[in-house]
């Protein structure tokens, strides 16, 4: 698909890398990219059966270096399964909201590797990499140079280099994204809740239709079917998944019916083909988009992800500044301690990226999952 004035933004900070795609200035695609913690979203195993689960409808297999089996639905068409025997399969769906990951057995790729023992086979693609598929045209702007490395040679050449991806507009659009609480023209705005069974927003109108002289109910009418492209974009650059209720503005419940054409229309942009289910007898818009790779709310709030943005802070403030020689210490409870163990790649990259030595060191006063950096 061909996007003339699509830009692909690709900026570093340790252990992850933003991306955004833009039309014009305004963020259209977002995605967050760890290295060394990618979703396995396309990976390819040969892996064991461990169980059947008949009441499931599928079969848990076991992945190779993985902690959790994967479920592989009966629907897949492999037939009865034995504990022990070894398949072929995809990851068809990340681990998200306390599940572990979905497999699939269709349109596998000819030209894999040979043998009997469980392994991982292939790779998936990386977040770049499948917006930079879909947005076959647009060039793609870089603001390290290790990002290069991470591509495949077919990428080279659309990348530039810029001494900061993302300008401030960007990066402020980015920063919103972990705010529950999102502004919507004509002064409207919406709540996004996350809960383990669904995802509720609740929009409020606000000051939207104050100054307007139009019968109240027209007028919220018109700053909802105004406001909710928008809101639809932020389905998309959230990755909200699953059973998705909207709570519109201020409109009566009978009339909330004619906002669905306004919904089905922008939902057809969105590439995971989205449903939209209509309106409860409640008023709620129903609908369903599918869980594929996890959701920001759940990368941004876990542990991993909390240290990853406590990281790019500093990384903003040293980042251009002359080094001083003296490193960078952080103090570290015994949980974040460990996951620094885990994850050196971050450290490399905070000295690439701000050319001083990150230093984690054991504070046994801090909780096991506390932290502070130190003057």
């Amino acid at each position: 698909m061909a996007f003339v004035s699509a830009r692909i933004c690709a900026s570093s900070s340790p252990g992850e890398i933003r991306i955004a795609v833009t039309l014009d200035g305004l963020m259209q695609e977002f995605a967050l990219w760890r290295p060394d913690m990618p979703d396995g979203v396309g990976d390819i195993y040969r892996a064991r059966v461990s169980a059947h689960a008949p009441a499931l409808g599928g079969t848990f297999v076991t992945l190779p270096g993985q902690e959790q089996a994967g479920f592989l639905p009966d629907s897949e068409g492999l037939g009865p399964l034995t504990q022990g025997q070894t398949v072929l399969v995809t990851v068809t769906r990340s681990a998200q909201g306390g599940k572990g990951v979905r497999l699939g057995a269709r349109n596998l790729p000819p030209d894999l590797p040979g043998g009997a023992d469980p392994r991982l086979l292939r790779r998936g693609l990386t977040p770049l990499e499948r917006l930079a598929g879909r947005y076959a045209d647009a060039p793609i702007v870089i603001d390290d140079a290790a990002i290069a490395t991470l591509l495949p040679a077919s990428l080279h050449p659309r990348l530039s280099r810029a001494s900061s991806a993302f300008d401030s507009d960007l990066r402020a659009q980015a920063d919103a994204l972990e705010e529950a609480t999102v502004p919507l023209p004509g002064g409207m705005s919406a709540s996004i809740t996350p809960t383990p069974a669904l995802v509720a927003i609740d929009m409020d109108g606000g000051a939207a239709t104050s100054m307007d002289r139009r019968p109240k109910q027209t007028a919220q009418f018109a700053a909802n079917r105004d406001a909710l492209p928008d809101l639809m974009r932020q389905l998309r650059l959230r990755n909200l998944s699953g059973a998705i209720v909207v709570d519109v503005a201020g409109l009566a419940i009978r009339k909330r019916r004619a906002l669905g054409d306004t919904i089905e229309t922008v939902l057809r942009d969105d590439p995971l083909r989205p449903r939209f289910l209509g309106f409860t007898a409640l008023g709620l818009a129903e609908i369903v988009r599918p869980r594929v790779h996890p959701p920001l709310h759940e990368l941004f709030h876990s542990r991993e992800g909390r240290m990853l943005h406590a990281l790019r802070g500093q990384m903003q403030a040293y980042r251009g500044m002359p080094p001083n020689g003296q490193p960078v210490r952080l103090a570290c409870g015994y949980g974040i301690m460990q996951m620094m163990q885990d994850h050196p790649a971050w450290g490399e990259d905070f000295m690439r990226l701000t050319g001083r030595v990150l230093a984690p060191v054991a504070d046994p006063a801090l909780p096991a999952h506390g932290w502070r950096f130190e003057p």
